[in-house]
């Protein structure tokens, strides 16, 4: 299971820093939250700090887009970096094109799921998907509460993914530490995104390894 930190929660004055902070621990992928302020209350970064990341960092830049108009943005941003990118299923009119368009451009594709979106809605594009993102918490602003039923969401993907021989990865966003990462790992969570629990910490680096050891531990007990 992959740590992926998000720089949602970094601090923006010392970006750079933050990054190799937690690419100390080894991470793989960093986490970069696109928002316009429409599809959710919040707005955020756009593609130069994408560009700036890709000439500072060899880690793969996993873009979650919290946009009503994925289909005109996600080129703008794979050709500013971005090597994975996931679209939430609420916005999409076309959800098979758009996934389609973004393998095309060269990216992974993901699809996102909102906390009140049931994982049956998607059983039409689990054969398309890179991988699926199931929100466990509602989009727009970092800090807040895990909703426990995301892991419900997350060990019925597991199902399915087993049923139909596929391989995508199965990524969960919002209110995962230390203290429930155990949990998340058991549920068969593949990527784990980190805002505030790893960026909000004396020691990033420190923070990631200390959750990877959690979740190692959990997947190891016999039960």
């Amino acid at each position: 299971m992959q740590i992926v930190p998000s720089i949602f929660a970094a601090d923006f004055a010392h970006l750079g820093d933050d990054v190799r902070k937690v690419e100390q621990a080894g991470i793989g992928m960093i986490h970069v939250d696109i928002m316009d302020g429409h599809f959710v209350p919040n707005f955020t970064m756009g593609t130069p700090i994408t560009e700036s990341l890709r000439r500072f960092t060899r880690v793969k830049l996993d873009h979650h887009l919290m946009i009503e108009d994925p289909d005109t943005y996600a080129p703008i941003f794979i050709k500013a970096g971005a090597d994975c990118i996931s679209v939430h299923y609420e916005v999409c009119r076309n959800l098979d094109r758009t996934l389609h368009m973004i393998q095309e451009h060269g990216a992974k594709a993901g699809v996102v799921i909102n906390p009140a979106t049931p994982v049956m809605l998607l059983e039409n594009v689990l054969d398309i998907v890179d991988y699926v993102l199931v929100m466990s918490v509602n989009p727009g602003y970092g800090g807040q509460q895990f909703i426990p039923n995301s892991l419900a969401k997350v060990r019925e993907l597991v199902r399915r993914r087993a049923e139909r021989k596929r391989g995508f990865a199965i990524e969960i966003d919002g209110g995962v530490g230390p203290e429930n990462i155990a949990d998340v790992a058991r549920a068969g969570v593949d990527w784990v995104v980190a805002g505030s629990s790893v960026f909000h910490t004396p020691n990033p680096a420190e923070t990631v390894h200390q959750m990877q050891r959690l979740a190692e531990e959990a997947c190891s007990v016999k039960v």
